[in-house]
């Protein structure tokens, strides 16, 4: 499966706990990144030297982005609420 275009939701609902560009301490769930293009919903760092191992290793799969963005959202938030220490 292929990133949806718009979606953005895996750059929102997970925690991420590694130094982001913009986010030296890291990102808190359901906090949108700071590098997230609020107009189209797409990474402005993605492939870049500094983008975070977290997210190159986000693999998009019907289990975890759905059939739309809402139920990306509410999935990953889900998953993350569900793996919280």
């Amino acid at each position: 499966m292929e990133c949806r275009k718009g979606c953005g939701a895996c750059c929102i609902a997970p925690l991420i706990v590694q130094p982001i560009p913009g986010m030296p301490q890291g990102k808190p769930a359901g906090v949108p990144c700071v590098n997230l293009d609020q107009v189209t919903m797409s990474c402005r760092i993605w492939e870049q030297a500094d983008y975070p191992r977290f997210c190159r290793e986000f693999q998009a799969e019907r289990e975890f982005c759905g059939d739309s963005r809402e139920q990306a959202l509410r999935i990953l938030a889900e998953l993350e609420a569900n793996t919280r220490p």
